[in-house]
């Protein structure tokens, strides 16, 4: 199972209407620089977790942690 097929199993991080050979994450960070990917990165981390009371509620806080995550990879 491809990690794009994995993701999809959480309609939570990938919801139905994205049904893409590959994830816009992965080409933002085949087409940007290192620098400019962190961001985008943390842009969505800070979204997330600043809007979870207002509107997604818990799983806002979800995709706050996948970015999280992919942010701590993408550092390390």
């Amino acid at each position: 199972m491809s990690h794009y097929q994995e993701e999809r199993e959480n309609e939570a991080l990938v919801p139905s209407h994205y049904d893409n050979p590959i994830q816009p994450w992965d080409y933002m960070e085949s087409t940007m620089s290192e620098e400019a990917y962190k961001g985008y990165l943390q842009g969505n981390v800070i979204k997330y977790v600043s809007r979870f009371d207002d509107k997604g509620g818990l799983q806002d806080l979800i995709k706050c942690g996948h970015y999280l995550s992919k942010l701590k990879d993408h550092v390390s």
